[in-house]
């Protein structure tokens, strides 16, 4: 028997929908790179477009473990030395996290959970877990690759036009009775013909400038790899061989790179200056790529136009979070890989990876980021361990 403890955020705070606002949710076949969807043995636990992403949710999990006696813990109590989640990790054997209410496993945890051996992160992203201790240990760590990219780079879609074209503001005003022309249109911009540039072009980066190509801008981007010449042809892509140099050339800055050690704090004042005056930043990647405080200036100085995204350190933000009151942001809590139907693909991965390593057979590759004592699968491509 394994013991499984899982941290997932808090139900609704107006509680469970009794009814939700679309009866299903589109069926897709295969993600764009062709890569097949979740394959989990029988049925899942919980209805396609359901909320399964909270605490009462469960991510569907409850009837396959209990069913082969394994013991399952789910809690969103997950920060303090007297947490839910701090009493319950030193016998667990997995631990599953979100992204978006990351249970953090720093090498102290680690250390503590002398029984753990799999680390799961239901969604995209691994920093949580401190991936060279993990290694050390021995403890596999993965996650659902592509499970909600999709839905990253729609939100990243979405920020973009709600900055530029200043559409929260304005829909404040309509929401408060007024008719504010003026003020609505004066930080209103066409992003027709501006310089847009992704800082990391894998599987969301690539989305996003696939989805902007028809808006008629000039399209950069930056990342370790350089992307093959025929899709640099087919969407007109500049490339830049440095982040500072695509950080001078763009109207528009996506963020969509891991965060490790390097990449840590890779935006701030020195990266800001760099910048055009008046350019917009995207964040949907991780909080921690920026400096908190240095984006505060950026903004307050007019460096920058608009901070919008919906990533923050550490998450949940505190409520005096300084991003909570910048001036011409449009920060969301993280949210953007946690739609309806992205839950029901990270879900259905979630348990997918469970049976592989319950029932002592592989991993799919791709779903790996440490195995074996080193960086494995997607993690060797996207994270270094310093």
């Amino acid at each position: 028997m394994s013991k499984i403890l899982c941290v997932l955020y808090p139900d609704p705070s107006t509680g469970y929908p009794p009814q939700y606002a679309r009866d299903d949710i589109p069926v897709i076949s295969s993600y764009p790179d062709g890569q097949t969807l979740p394959t989990p043995r029988g049925t899942p636990g919980f209805k396609r477009g359901a909320l399964v992403g909270c605490v009462s949710g469960e991510l569907g999990l409850r009837g396959y473990l209990e069913s082969h006696g394994h013991e399952f813990v789910v809690t969103s109590d997950k920060d303090g030395s007297n947490s839910a989640f701090e009493r319950n990790l030193a016998d667990a054997h997995v631990v599953i996290s979100q992204p978006f209410y990351p249970a953090y496993l720093t090498p102290e945890r680690i250390a503590k959970a002398r029984n753990l051996k799999l680390a799961l992160t239901a969604g995209i992203g691994s920093d949580h877990v401190d991936l060279r201790s993990a290694s050390e240990r021995g403890i596999t760590v993965a996650e659902q690759t592509f499970s909600n990219s999709i839905s990253v780079a729609e939100h990243v879609v979405m920020s973009v036009l709600a900055l530029v074209r200043n559409y929260l503001p304005s829909h404040d005003y309509a929401v408060s009775g007024g008719w504010n022309i003026a003020d609505c249109v004066s930080r209103s911009y066409d992003l027709e013909g501006m310089h847009f540039g992704t800082i990391g072009a894998g599987r969301i980066g690539l989305a996003v400038l696939r989805r902007l190509k028809p808006f008629g801008v000039h399209l950069h981007y930056n990342q370790r790899h350089r992307l093959p010449q025929d899709i640099e042809a087919e969407l007109g892509l500049t490339y830049h061989d440095t982040p500072q140099s695509i950080a001078k050339a763009c109207d528009v800055l996506n963020l969509q790179v891991p965060l490790y050690p390097k990449t840590r704090h890779m935006f701030d004042d020195a990266m800001f200056a760099l910048m055009k005056r008046g350019a917009y930043l995207i964040n949907c990647a991780r909080g921690d790529l920026c400096d908190r405080d240095a984006v505060v200036r950026a903004m307050e100085s007019g460096r920058l136009a608009g901070y919008a995204g919906d990533v923050w350190f550490p998450q949940p933000a505190p409520s005096d979070h300084p991003w909570r009151h910048m001036p011409h942001q449009g920060m969301t809590p993280h949210i953007s890989g946690s739609s309806l139907s992205a839950q029901a693909r990270y879900a259905a991965g979630t348990l997918e990876i469970l049976q592989c390593f319950l029932e002592n057979r592989p991993i799919r590759p791709e779903y790996l980021i440490v195995d074996g004592g080193r960086l494995a699968g997607v993690g060797a491509k996207s994270y270094g361990l310093s």
